[in-house]
């Protein structure tokens, strides 16, 4: 059975566990179980893939940008990637905008009974204030911190130098692409115990949100997974198909595993090291392209995001009877888009910037209360659009610059791991062992 079943199994399994738990609602269970066992368990598999994240981008980042080697290039790669990012991001609250003017939900609706208290509203960041904040002024403190963008730019910086020195950065460069391996290795390792995490991840939110939760904001709900359905099997699969030439339904197959890696989540950032996986061992893309676009993707690209804020404003402004009017509609697009930019791949970072459009547009914040008891679930399906999302954008891009490999792409078991992968050869083990014996006895005096 391969890994991506077991995940798969290991999701289901959590579905119908958690369900079955919050229909018990007993108090041990909820405690020790629950809150308890399923907590810890997958709060152990998120940390140990965002323990993964920084070293897998930064040594990642150091060989694709040494990789492509000519400055040029790593100037159009970026400039493509960043343009098919926001535009797939316009399009996608456009579509979501569309959508639900169509459908119409949150008319009639009743706020008796809504709790809004503690919701505070966020300042939208201008649009010098993101681009300025790309800079770190302290890199060892945007690493620590874990801000994308911030390590990219100086990840970048640092990797333009290491090709401007030329033959003495060879030892550095090929340091770094030892790490890279042994980053993906530790990849590999922490995948094996994914269909534990997921099963304890999906089990805890189902066991927590119920099904009753959906019943009074059911139009909000299907309008929203429509919208990105929409996006996810018609938009990102056309814009693949026409840029690319490749066949859809063999890329949405080879993208499954970090799919349910991200539902699992709901973070785009913590997902990074099994996009960065598929992407390149599974669907083709080369390092040199991936180690840019799939971090970069994570940070900027929120389709799913920008979906949930362009269907969350028409339902607020159905409720309370607001009309927002074309310019309204396109502050709303402008705003999510913006927003995208400056906001970490992280769960729940919607809502925050939720807040930012709707104290744009002038719609009350206490708004967001209705939508809140379903929004985890909501973002774990938008956080596998934003990854199909990256994956799409860094496959292009690659195919227009020739770093794509077709071969891996046709090959079905490309990049597929296997339990020989996580054996250890014992013959090295011994000679290693000996060796680091034979450094550590003291040499006999001359």
């Amino acid at each position: 059975m391969s890994l991506t079943m077991k995940i798969l199994i290991g999701m289901l399994a959590g579905i119908v566990v958690g369900a079955a738990l919050n229909t018990v609602d007993v108090a041990f269970l909820n405690d020790y179980v629950v809150g308890g066992f399923f907590a810890m368990i997958g709060k152990m598999f998120v940390n140990a893939l965002k323990m993964l994240v920084v070293p897998l981008v930064f040594f990642s980042l150091i060989c694709g940008v040494a990789g492509i080697g000519d400055i040029r290039v790593l100037g159009r790669v970026g400039t493509k990637s960043f343009g098919l990012y926001i535009m797939t991001t316009a399009i996608a609250i456009g579509t979501a905008i569309l959508l639900a003017l169509i459908i119409a939900p949150g008319q009639g609706f009743d706020m008796q009974g809504i709790d809004a208290s503690g919701i505070t509203a966020k300042e939208a960041p201008s649009v010098w204030d993101v681009f300025a904040g790309i800079v770190p002024t302290n890199p060892v403190q945007a690493f620590a911190s874990g801000e994308m963008l911030q390590i990219i730019f100086y990840t970048i910086v640092l990797g333009v130098a290491v090709v401007m020195l030329g033959e003495r950065s060879v030892s550095f460069v090929q340091a770094c692409e030892y790490m890279n391996e042994v980053m993906m290795k530790i990849v590999s390792i922490v995948m094996a115990f994914a269909p534990y995490g997921v099963f304890c991840l999906i089990a805890k939110t189902f066991a927590e949100q119920g099904i009753e939760l959906f019943v009074p904001v059911m139009a909000y709900v299907v309008t929203l997974v429509g919208a990105l359905f929409l996006h996810l099997f018609m938009t990102l699969m056309i814009l693949l198909k026409v840029l690319s030439g490749l066949n859809p339904f063999t890329f949405m197959k080879k993208m499954r595993s970090a799919q349910i890696f991200a539902f699992s989540t709901a973070s785009s950032n913590a997902t990074i090291p099994v996009t960065l996986q598929c992407v390149s061992e599974r669907i083709g893309v080369k390092n040199s392209v991936a180690s840019f676009t799939v971090p970069f993707g994570a940070t900027i690209n929120m389709d799913g995001t920008a979906i949930m804020q362009g269907v969350a404003t028409v339902f607020l402004a159905n409720v309370y009877g607001i009309e927002l009017g074309l310019v309204g509609y396109l502050t709303v697009i402008a705003m999510a888009v913006l927003a995208s930019i400056g906001t970490a791949g992280v769960p729940g970072v919607g809502l925050v910037m939720l807040t930012m459009v709707l104290n744009q547009v002038g719609l009350p914040i206490e708004g967001i209360a209705l939508i809140l008891g379903v929004d985890r679930l909501m973002d774990m399906i938008r956080t596998a659009v934003n990854i199909t999302g990256d994956a799409v954008v860094s496959t292009i891009v690659a195919r227009m610059e020739g770093e794509f490999d077709q071969a891996v792409f046709d090959n079905p078991n490309a990049g597929i791991e296997s339990e020989d992968d996580l054996e250890i050869d014992h013959a090295a083990e011994e000679r290693l062992a000996g060796e680091a014996n034979r450094h550590s006895r003291p040499q006999p005096a001359e």
